[in-house]
């Protein structure tokens, strides 16, 4: 048997136009059904080894709340197995401890023994509301809806409070709002009224907590019949305030509502938002880790399209920070670069293969693209910023292999061999160059997911799409590539081809005879000055580092596209002084911004 046909699985994909096409066709549909499911964001998923208590202690100093509530849970606290770091804020009326857990760590636990810790915490304050324990979730910022127009804030309050019902609705995973203040409800009792009933504000509050409270009732019922009893009487609006009693006995009833004047209104100490002096109001849209990002966005375009048409004229909407758009770009410019690099490497192989074969080796681009999504889609894998940027950097190594079987097949099939010889033997011959080319890459880049923490985790992606890519690409070039070449060689004249590889092979041969070695020639002959001047090159190398001549960072920080502009007032600033301050400073940006022709949304708080 000639040693070029044999039935292994090189011979078997090679002589067997089928087998290769069928190969080629298994790659193109996994890539696309990967395509049609996979999750498109902005950054990998990684878990936040993050559990967060807060506590609410309404009226007290930050001293208060360090002594009381912050301490004594950082002491209980370090107990907690796993506990990487603890951060602790105490501020006036709250009080926040943040827990980092070591990787691996199993959070589910931790965040149990987190709550038992905290539930046996016996020492709070009575007036303290009960710590909150929550697991930090990360969730995506997808675009920001800049909302104003009403001049009465409680329209805008209630149009907000409905965009962000009709979101949910549509499909937005997570809404938040940002310069809408918390309300309270406020009740004014003049001083006159309780003089003349007897009574003082310390009764009027007890009675109020008494009366708007939900406490259990205890259980009815047995065994599987059991039901749990509760009082639900806590008045949350000022309608329900109304008819509180505050007097009653045999012959009166005073309700709260007839002595008082009952409001909702907002917290002191809040920041609001305004625009070109108008109150307004930011509604911020996230995805979850299982949502799509582009999904979201077109979920979003299709509100729009919906809610403009409805609303009133005095009422503007924009839309601004649209990170999906990011996504879209990096996305634009991978099939831009996937485009070029085609064209590219059809017109440079085309100059040194027929152009049959340049036709072939550039179809593995898309091949080995297609199937490295179906690896990273079945690898728990997301199309994000990262991996894009991984597949844009494999955009260079997908046709090496590709290249190298076909000029091997080519060559040998212009020199007058058979086409099933010349595509056969190119690839067995190219094999082991070839599969340790690719391995030293691997080799390079495996160690990249060794790196752990929440930069290991986003890291991550750029290996495993790289090596996806060099495994795709030795499929593409040893077992589909070689079935192609043997139909593009039995259909190719040969005569021809050789004519026009002669007029290219001269300028080759004057550039390797006359340039190339020459240098070569000089290089053998003065070997030692090469390595000194190499080993020299090394040394300037690191002493450029070593020296602080070559700075070293981790990433880099580019420019911003987001000016912010930050004032801080002495306490006792009056509220007129502020605002003054800041609509000369909002007049300055809006002339800045003018000036440049920038079409830009800005946003103020004051």
């Amino acid at each position: 048997m000639n040693e070029h046909h044999k039935n292994d699985l090189l011979g078997v994909f090679a002589q067997h136009a089928v087998a290769c096409n069928l190969l080629m066709v298994i790659m193109l549909l996994s890539g696309a059904l990967a395509l049609k499911q996979i999750n498109i964001q902005f950054f990998p998923n990684f878990e936040l080894d993050t559990i967060s208590i807060s506590t609410t202690w309404s009226g007290a100093s930050a001293e208060d709340i360090e002594t009381a509530i912050t301490t004594p849970l950082e002491q209980r606290l370090r107990n907690v197995d796993g506990v990487k770091e603890m951060n602790s804020t105490s501020a006036p009326g709250a009080s926040g401890i943040t827990l980092e857990f070591e990787e691996h760590t199993d959070i589910v636990l931790a965040l149990d023994q987190v709550k038992r810790e905290v539930d046996n915490f016996d020492n709070l304050p009575d007036d303290a509301e009960d710590p909150k324990v929550v697991r930090a979730t990360r969730y995506e910022s997808i675009a920001r809806l800049l909302i104003s127009g009403p001049q009465d804030f409680a329209e805008l309050r209630n149009l907000v409070r409905r965009f962000e019902r009709e979101l949910l609705d549509a499909g937005i995973d997570k809404v938040d709002i940002v310069g809408l203040p918390e309300e309270t409800v406020r009740i004014s009792i003049d001083a006159a009224t309780l003089q003349r009933l007897g009574i003082d504000l310390n009764e009027i509050g007890a009675r109020i907590d008494a009366l708007s409270q939900d406490l259990p009732a205890g259980l009815v019922g047995e065994r599987d019949g059991t039901r749990e009893l509760r009082s639900l009487s806590k008045r949350r609006d000022p309608a329900s305030f109304d008819n509180l009693p505050i007097l009653l006995d045999a012959n009166t009833r005073i309700d709260l509502g007839d002595i008082a004047t009952i409001e909702r209104v907002p917290k002191e100490r809040q920041a609001y938002l305004t625009v070109n002096g108008k109150r307004a109001l930011v509604v911020v849209l996230r995805r979850a880790e299982s949502g799509d990002s582009l999904a979201a966005a077109d979920t979003l375009r299709q509100w729009l399209n919906k809610t403009h048409p409805t609303l009133p004229p005095s009422v503007q909407i924009q839309v601004f920070s649209e990170r999906w758009q990011l996504i879209k770009q990096r996305i634009g410019v991978l099939v831009k670069n996937g485009a070029g690099g085609l064209a590219m490497v059809l017109v440079v192989l085309f100059l040194f293969l027929s152009g049959r074969v340049a036709a072939w080796v550039a179809v593995g681009i898309p091949v080995s693209f297609m199937a490295t999504l179906a690896v990273l889609y079945l690898s728990g894998g997301s199309i994000n910023m990262i991996s894009l940027f991984a597949l844009i950097m494999a955009l260079g190594i997908i046709v090496d292999d590709a290249i190298v079987v076909g000029e091997d097949a080519q060559t040998h099939f212009d020199q007058g061999e058979d086409s099933l010889v010349a595509a056969e033997g190119g690839a067995r011959r190219m094999l082991a160059p070839v599969m340790a080319s690719s391995l030293t890459t691997i080799a390079a880049f495996l160690p990249l997911m060794l790196v752990g923490g929440r930069i290991g985790n986003i890291m991550s992606a750029i290996p495993l799409v790289i090596v996806a890519v060099i495994i795709a690409s030795l499929f593409e070039a040893f077992l589909v590539l070689p079935g192609h070449l043997r139909h593009a060689f039995r259909n190719a004249h040969r005569a021809r081809r050789q004519r026009l590889r002669l007029r290219l092979d001269k300028g080759f041969v004057w550039f390797r005879e006359r340039l190339f070695r020459r240098l070569v020639t000089v290089a053998l002959e003065f070997r030692w000055t090469v390595i000194a001047f190499a080993f020299g090159c090394l040394i300037l190398s690191l002493g450029l580092v070593v020296g602080g001549r070559l700075n070293w960072v981790f990433f880099p920080s580019p420019d911003s596209t987001t000016v912010f502009g930050n004032v801080r007032f002495v306490a006792g600033t009056p509220r007129t002084t502020v605002d003054a301050f800041l609509v000369e400073m909002e007049q300055a940006l809006d002339a800045t911004v003018a000036e440049l022709g920038e079409d830009v949304v800005q946003t103020y708080y004051t």
